[in-house]
């Protein structure tokens, strides 16, 4: 059994109609977010929307959110998220807002409700950084992008 901690969460006012971030199926790692869009949003192909959320989060301290693209609109229509994943740390307490860019083809409508994002939360280790003049010596070196192939 995955643990579980509390997070507080606010409804902006107006957004009553909308759902709370939920998991769709028993084992699913990332909360669905919808939009809280007023009206329609229309996201041309090569450009990107902040989309409000119109939730405020209280994530516990040792925590942050990951916020991700889903993959029904990632395959279905080129949607994905501008800064991927993103993080939620846990001292924000503003709304909110995922930043929806269209690498598909066509037009995307944003309507109010629908499920735009996914929040995945994850515990948070902080490193100590010591500054050092030289590096231990491994096989991969400083082999990097491609290097083995």
């Amino acid at each position: 059994m995955p643990e579980k901690i509390n997070i507080k969460v606010m409804r902006l006012s107006g957004n009553d109609d909308l759902p709370l971030p939920a998991y769709q199926t028993e084992h699913a790692a990332g909360l669905d977010v919808v939009a809280a869009v007023e009206g329609d949003v229309i996201i041309d192909p090569g450009r990107w929307s902040l989309v409000p959320t119109g939730l405020k989060l209280q994530i516990p301290e040792g925590y942050e959110v990951q916020v991700r693209p889903r993959s029904g609109l990632a395959l279905k229509h080129g949607i994905s998220l501008m800064n991927t994943p993103g993080t939620i740390d846990a001292d924000y307490r503003g709304e909110l807002c995922v930043i929806l860019v269209n690498f598909g083809a066509a037009p995307f409508t944003v309507k109010r409700g629908d499920r735009v994002a996914q929040l995945v939360v994850n515990s948070v280790v902080r490193a100590e950084l010591t500054e050092s003049d030289e590096l231990s010596d491994t096989k991969r070196g400083g082999g990097g992008f491609g290097h083995t192939g």
